[in-house]
């Protein structure tokens, strides 16, 4: 059995960062930071994010999230075939894509976007069922994409309960930050 991880900002070797699948699925080099890949895949992610709910609204962050997962699934796949490991560290699309899909129910607000941010790391982190389950059991691009999106999943419904029901909601949405 493959161990679970690889120390991130290692690509296979022989891969350069330029091949296409090592480019989309590292979201264009980030994964290659040495510590704390996932976090910063995250960070990533939020001004396209950003970008996306501007112009397109929570549809359109939905549609992107389908498309970086399915891109994500054969790059993923691509570096994960290469690679001695079942996840690599390095592979951080998973991450952008459960960025978005956590952030379809948030407003666009800079302290929605820290809150679903928050939370989708902790979910990332903590895999929740069925996120856990689809860490162990489905491997290959599948499986590094569909723990992220599981994750985003429970994020999206807890960042949208936070900014909707939460007292302090409503004291930063009265500062109109």
């Amino acid at each position: 059995m493959r161990p679970l991880k690889l120390e991130p900002g290692r690509l296979p070797a022989g891969t350069s960062p330029w091949n296409p699948a090592a480019l989309l699925s590292t979201w264009f080099g980030i994964g290659l930071i040495p510590f704390a890949a996932g976090t910063w895949g995250s960070l990533a992610a939020l001004p396209f994010a950003w970008v996306v709910q501007t112009y397109a609204g929570a549809v359109g962050l939905l549609v992107i999230a389908a498309a970086i997962a399915a891109i994500g699934v054969w790059a993923a796949s691509r570096l994960c075939a290469r690679s001695s490991t079942r996840d690599p560290g390095f592979i951080v699309i998973d991450e952008v894509a459960g960025m978005f899909l956590t952030l379809v129910a948030a407003p666009r607000t800079w302290w929605a976007y820290a809150l679903g941010f928050l939370i989708f790391r902790v979910a990332d982190i903590i895999k929740p069922w069925p996120a856990s389950w689809c860490d162990r059991q489905v491997h290959g691009g599948l499986g590094i994409m569909l723990d992220d999106l599981a994750a985003g999943l429970y994020a999206c419904v807890a960042t949208w309960l936070a900014v909707t029901y939460l007292p302090i909601a409503d004291a930063v949405r009265s500062l109109d930050l």
